[in-house]
């Protein structure tokens, strides 16, 4: 039986899988024009904001900004 791989392995492994992909992702950012980019910076404020929005929500409606409260254990 194989021994399972080591983390640091693993992470150079996805190191290399990824980094073309992302160094492609940072080639097309850096062609864009500047009002494109000011337009994905937009959206992403936006949906930062509705996030921000609904979790707010969640919040005030279990009551606090605590974690959630413990679910019921036996009785003694």
């Amino acid at each position: 039986m194989p021994t399972p791989p080591l983390p640091a392995g693993r992470a150079a492994r996805a190191a290399k899988r990824i980094a073309p992909m992302a160094l492609e992702a940072w080639r097309r950012w850096e062609r864009l024009p500047v009002e494109e980019k000011e337009r994905y910076r937009q959206r992403a404020r936006d949906a930062a904001q509705r996030g921000r929005t609904v979790l707010d929500r969640a919040r005030r409606r279990r009551g606090g900004g605590g974690p959630p409260p413990a679910p019921p254990g036996p009785r003694p």
